[in-house]
C-alpha cells in the first residue's frame, strides 16, 4: 500500500507527539506511584511502578502533622484567584492602550515595558521598598502585589494579539456607531479576546500558585498565612533538619522512623501539581490557540 507524502508526514508527526507526552506524562505517574508506596520499600528499592508495598501514611503525615495544609490551599486559592483577576484586568489594559497606534507616547511605553524584559531592579532594593516604603511585610499583600508588576512577556503576547487577531475595522465600525474606546474595548475586543486571556490567565495563576518566594522573603512572623506551596517548603525543611541532626537529638531515632522521608517529599509534590493539573484540561483549548495567534508579532 502506496502511502503519499503528506500522510507518512503526518504518521511521523503523531508518533513524535506520543513520545513527547509520554516523556510528560511518565514522570508523573513515577511521582504518584512513589507517593503512595511505603517509605521503606521505597528506600530499599527504589521507584518503581510496581511498588513492593503500598501506603499512603505520606499523605496521612501531611495532613496531620500539626500543620494546616487545607488553611494553605485555601491561602493560596485566593491568593491566586485574586492575583489573577487583578493582574489579568491590568495586563489587558495595558496591552489594549499599546495595541493604538493614535496613543500619545506609544513609542516610550512599549520601550518602558519591553526594558523589564531585559532588566530588574534587583531583591535588595526591591524588599527595601515593599518593607520600607509600602510596610508590606507579614501581610497578605505581600504574596500579591509583587506579582502584579505585569509580566512584559504576557503584555507584549496580549498586544500582539490585538493588533493582528482583532480586525481593525470592526473596532472602527463600533466607532463609527458611536462607541466610544471603553465600549469598544469591553463589547469587541474583549470578547474576541478569550482564548489570549486563557492563555495570560493560566500563566498569572501559575505563578502565583508555584511562588515560593515572597512568602519566604516577606513572612516571617504570619505563618498563618503561608500559601501551600510555603508550607510545603518549611515542612521539607523541617524534615531535612531532623535527618541532619539526628545523632545530637536525643530521641530522634524514634521519631525519625515515624517520618516518611523519601515518600513524603513526592506526596507533597503531589499535592502541590494537583490543582493545576486538574484545571489545565478545561482550558487548553483556548491556551493552544492564545499562544499560537499571541506569539504572532505585531
Amino acid at each position: 500500500m502506496n502511502i503519499k507524502p503528506e500522510g507518512r508526514f503526518q504518521v511521523f508527526a503523531n508518533i513524535v507527539m506520543i513520545l513527547i507526552t509520554l516523556i510528560a506524562i511518565i514522570p508523573l505517574i513515577l511521582l504518584t506511584i512513589a507517593s503512595l508506596t511505603d517509605n521503606s520499600a521505597l528506600i530499599r528499592n527504589g521507584y518503581s511502578f510496581v511498588p513492593e508495598k503500598w501506603s499512603v501514611y505520606a499523605y496521612q503525615y501531611i495532613f496531620s502533622s500539626g500543620n494546616s495544609v487545607p488553611h494553605a490551599y485555601w491561602i493560596s486559592l485566593v491568593l491566586t484567584a485574586s492575583g489573577t483577576l487583578i493582574g489579568l484586568t491590568i495586563t489587558t489594559l495595558l496591552a489594549y492602550a499599546l495595541s493604538k497606534k493614535f496613543l500619545p507616547g506609544r513609542g516610550i511605553l512599549t520601550f518602558i515595558v519591553f526594558f523589564t524584559m531585559l532588566f530588574s531592579g534587583g531583591l535588595v532594593p526591591t524588599y527595601i521598598n515593599y518593607t520600607g516604603v509600602f510596610g508590606l511585610k507579614n501581610t497578605f499583600l505581600a504574596l500579591m502585589i509583587p506579582g502584579l508588576l505585569m509580566n512584559a512577556f504576557n503584555v507584549m503576547m496580549m498586544k500582539s494579539y490585538f493588533v493582528t487577531s482583532i480586525p481593525e475595522e470592526i473596532m472602527e465600525a463600533a466607532n463609527i456607531d458611536g462607541a466610544n474606546e471603553f465600549s469598544v474595548f469591553f463589547r469587541v475586543a474583549l470578547p474576541l479576546s478569550k482564548p489570549i486571556i486563557a492563555t495570560i490567565g493560566l500563566f498569572i495563576g501559575i505563578g502565583y500558585w508555584n511562588d515560593w518566594m515572597n512568602g519566604y522573603i516577606y513572612l516571617t512572623k504570619r505563618t498563618d498565612l503561608y500559601s501551600i506551596q510555603n508550607l510545603l517548603y518549611r515542612m521539607i525543611q523541617n524534615i531535612q533538619f531532623l535527618v541532619n541532626n539526628s545523632s545530637s537529638l536525643t530521641g530522634a531515632d524514634k521519631s525519625l522512623g515515624s517520618i516518611p522521608s523519601v515518600s513524603v517529599r513526592m506526596a507533597m509534590a503531589v499535592v502541590g501539581v494537583l490543582p493545576i493539573v486538574i484545571v489545565y484540561p478545561f482550558i487548553q483549548n483556548n491556551f493552544i490557540k492564545g499562544i499560537t495567534l499571541g506569539g504572532v508579532k505585531g
